[in-house]
C-alpha cells in the first residue's frame, strides 16, 4: 500500500513540476531559438553581438562575483568565529546578525540613497560637500546593497556545517604538530565546503538574476533590468527570450562548474559528536575582540534598515543635509494604510501568498513522505527535483509564465471570452500565474522543512498504528502531522513571508494598479514625485516587521537546521 501511494504521489508530482516548472523554462527555450523558418541560432548570436546586451551580461555576471566574493568575506569568519568562541552577547549578535533578512535588498536602497545621497546623512556627519557616493559607483552600490541582505544566507550554511564537524579531528591533526591555520585549509575548510557550497550557490544566482535592486538604484546596464525594459515586446521580438536563455544556461552551467570543482568533495564523519564542542570561553578584552567583527558588520549591515525607518517618519524635505531628520512625523504610515494602492496590494498579496503556501503544504508533504517515508526508485530524483526552483532565477520563471501567458491569451478561445481573459491572461488578471510562481519558488522552503519533521521522528510510531489496524491516512492524521506540526508551520512561515516579499515575480507579473502585490507597489510608490518616497518607505516598514516575526518563529522551531532550508 506505502510504494502503491509513493509511486502515485512521484507520478503526481512530476507531472505537476513538468506543467508549472519545466514548461515555463522550455518557452523561454524554444522562444529564443525560432523562427518563421524554424530552429535558428541568430537570436543566440545576437545577444552575444549586440553590444548592449553583452554589456548588460557581463555586469551582471560582475554583480553576482563581487556580490559572493563581499558575502563569502563577511559571512565564513563571522561563522567560524561564532563556532569557535563563547562570548558576552554572543547570542544578541548572533541574532542581529540575521536582521538583514527581513529586508529585501531592493527596499534597503531606498534607506541606503537617503544616508549616501549628495546632501545624505554621510555628508551631512563627516562635514563633506555633496559627494553622491552611490552615483560615483552604481555597480559598487548594487554590489553592496545585495551582500548586506544576502550574506546571512551563507552565514547560516555555514554555520551548520562547521557545527556538523567532530572536534575530535582538529583534536587529532593538533596533537599530530598540525599548526592553526593549517588545520583550517586542510580539516575544516574542505568539511564545510559543502555547505559553504550550498549557500555560496544561491547567493550567486539570486545577485546574478536580481531585479529589483537594479531598478531601485537606477542601474540599467545589466541584463535583468534590460529583460524587464523588453517585457512589451515579448510577443514580437525573440531577441528577450534569447538573453533570458542565456541567463539561465549561465545559471545553470555556473552551478554545475562550482558544483565540480567545490561541491563534488563531501566527507562522513565516523561519528556525529565524538568529543563535546571545542568553543573556547574568552572574557574581557578578548571576549571584545572577538565581539568587534560582529558589532562592525551588524552597523554596516543595518544601515539600509535605519535609513528606511527614518525617512518612513520624516516631515517631507525635512531630512536634507543633516545628520537625522529635522522633523518626524507618522502621516506616512497612515497614508501607507490608506492609499488606495497600498491597501490593496496587502490584500492581493495575502491571498496570493495564502493560495501559494496552501498549494505547498499539500504538495511539500506529499513529496517529504516520498523521500523519507517510501524506499521506491527515483525518489532522490523528485528531492532533488523539489530543489531545483532554488537553483533556477525567479526572473528566468516569470518571464517563462509571461511567455506562456502570452501565447495562451492569444487563441480566440480566451479572446472571446472574458472569463478565460480573466484566468489566463496576465494584462487582464495576474491572479493565477502569480499563485503559481509563488507556489514554484517557495516549494523547496516546504519540502525540506517536512523531510528534516519526518526524519527527526521514528516511523515505530506508525508501524505499531499499523500493527493496530490504522490505515493510512488514519496514521498520518492521528500520528504523523501532529509530530512534524512545528516543521510544517516553520516551512509555510517562510514560503507565506517570502512569497508576500518576492520582487522578481511581482514586479513582471502584475501589469495592472488593482493587482500589484506589495513589492511592485513600494517600486511604483517610489517612482513618484512628493510623497512617494515617503509612503514606500512606510510600506517596507510593514514589510520588515511581517517577515521578522515570521523568520524569529521559524527560527525557534528550525534552529541551526534554518540554513538548510536556503540550499540547492
Amino acid at each position: 500500500m506505502r510504494n502503491r501511494l509513493a509511486h502515485s504521489i512521484f507520478v503526481a508530482a512530476a507531472l505537476i513540476f513538468a506543467a508549472l516548472f519545466l514548461a515555463p523554462l522550455a518557452m523561454v527555450i524554444a522562444g529564443g531559438f525560432h523562427d518563421s523558418r524554424g530552429f535558428t541560432l541568430k537570436y543566440l548570436a545576437g545577444v552575444f553581438q549586440n553590444p548592449i546586451y553583452a554589456e548588460g551580461l557581463f555586469n551582471s555576471l560582475l554583480i553576482a562575483l563581487g556580490t559572493t566574493t563581499l558575502v563569502a568575506l563577511v559571512a565564513i569568519p563571522l561563522a567560524w568565529l561564532s563556532n569557535r568562541f563563547e562570548f558576552a552577547g554572543k547570542k544578541i549578535v548572533g541574532s542581529l546578525i540575521l536582521v538583514p533578512m527581513i529586508l529585501p535588498p531592493f527596499v534597503g536602497a531606498i534607506g541606503l540613497q537617503q544616508m549616501l545621497g549628495q546632501y545624505g546623512a554621510l555628508n551631512a556627519l563627516l562635514g563633506l560637500g555633496p559627494i553622491d557616493w552611490l552615483g560615483r559607483s552604481q555597480y559598487l552600490g548594487v554590489v553592496l546593497l545585495q551582500a548586506l541582505g544576502l550574506y546571512p544566507i551563507l552565514y547560516l550554511n555555514a554555520s551548520a556545517a562547521l557545527a556538523n564537524i567532530d572536534p575530535a579531528m582538529e583534536e587529532a591533526a593538533a596533537n599530530l604538530g598540525c599548526g592553526p591555520l593549517r588545520r583550517f585549509f586542510k580539516i575544516t575548510l574542505p568539511l564545510t565546503m559543502p555547505g559553504i557550497f550550498a549557500g555560496g550557490t544561491i547567493v550567486f544566482i539570486w545577485s546574478f538574476t536580481e531585479l529589483g535592486t537594479p531598478l531601485i538604484m537606477n542601474y540599467s546596464k545589466c541584463a535583468p533590468v534590460q529583460i524587464f525594459d523588453a517585457l512589451k515586446e515579448i510577443g514580437s521580438n525573440p531577441f528577450p527570450f534569447a538573453l533570458v536563455f542565456v541567463m539561465l544556461a549561465a545559471s545553470v552551467g555556473l552551478y554545475s562548474i562550482s558544483k565540480v570543482l567545490f561541491g563534488s568533495k563531501s566527507y562522513a564523519m565516523q561519528s556525529k559528536a565524538a568529543t563535546v564542542s571545542a568553543a573556547r570561553d574568552v572574557r574581557g578584552w578578548r571576549g571584545a575582540l572577538v565581539l568587534l567583527p560582529f558589532a562592525a558588520v551588524i552597523a554596516v549591515a543595518l544601515t539600509p534598515h535605519i535609513g528606511v525607518v527614518l525617512t518612513s517618519i520624516s516631515a517631507p524635505g525635512s531630512w536634507y543635509k543633516t545628520v537625522l531628520p529635522a522633523a518626524f512625523t507618522g502621516e506616512h504610515f497612515a497614508a501607507a494604510l490608506g492609499h488606495d494602492m497600498t491597501i490593496s496590494s496587502i490584500r492581493n498579496s495575502l491571498v496570493f501568498s495564502s493560495l501559494a503556501v496552501t498549494f505547498d503544504v499539500v504538495l511539500g508533504i506529499a513529496i517529504a513522505f516520498v523521500i523519507v517515508r517510501s524506499e521506491i526508485r527515483g525518489r532522490g530524483i523528485l528531492d532533488a527535483l523539489a530543489m531545483l526552483p532554488l537553483a533556477v532565477p525567479g526572473l528566468v520563471m516569470a518571464f517563462g509564465y509571461l511567455a506562456i501567458s502570452s501565447q495562451i491569451s492569444n487563441q480566440d478561445w480566451v479572446k472571446n471570452s472574458p472569463l478565460w481573459q480573466q484566468l489566463f491572461d496576465v494584462r487582464t488578471n495576474p491572479t493565477l500565474f502569480l499563485v503559481i510562481a509563488y507556489s514554484v519558488r517557495r516549494l523547496p522552503y516546504m519540502v525540506r522543512s517536512a523531510v528534516a519533521g519526518l526524519q527527526q521522528t521514528s516511523v515505530t510510531l506508525e508501524e505499531a498504528a499499523a500493527n493496530l489496524g490504522a490505515g493510512f491516512f488514519t496514521r498520518m492524521r492521528k500520528i504523523t502531522l501532529p509530530l512534524i506540526t512545528a516543521n510544517l508551520i516553520a516551512g509555510a512561515l517562510l514560503a507565506f513571508a517570502f512569497s508576500m516579499l518576492e520582487v522578481s515575480d511581482s514586479i513582471m507579473l502584475a501589469q495592472r494598479t488593482e493587482y500589484f502585490p506589495i513589492t511592485k507597489t513600494i517600486y511604483e510608490l517610489f517612482q513618484l514625485i512628493g510623497t512617494g518616497r515617503y509612503i514606500a518607505a512606510a510600506l517596507g516598514v510593514w514589510a520588515m516587521a511581517f517577515l521578522a516575526v515570521t523568520i524569529a518563529g521559524s527560527s525557534l522551531i528550525l534552529g541551526k537546521k534554518l540554513g538548510a532550508i536556503f540550499r540547492a
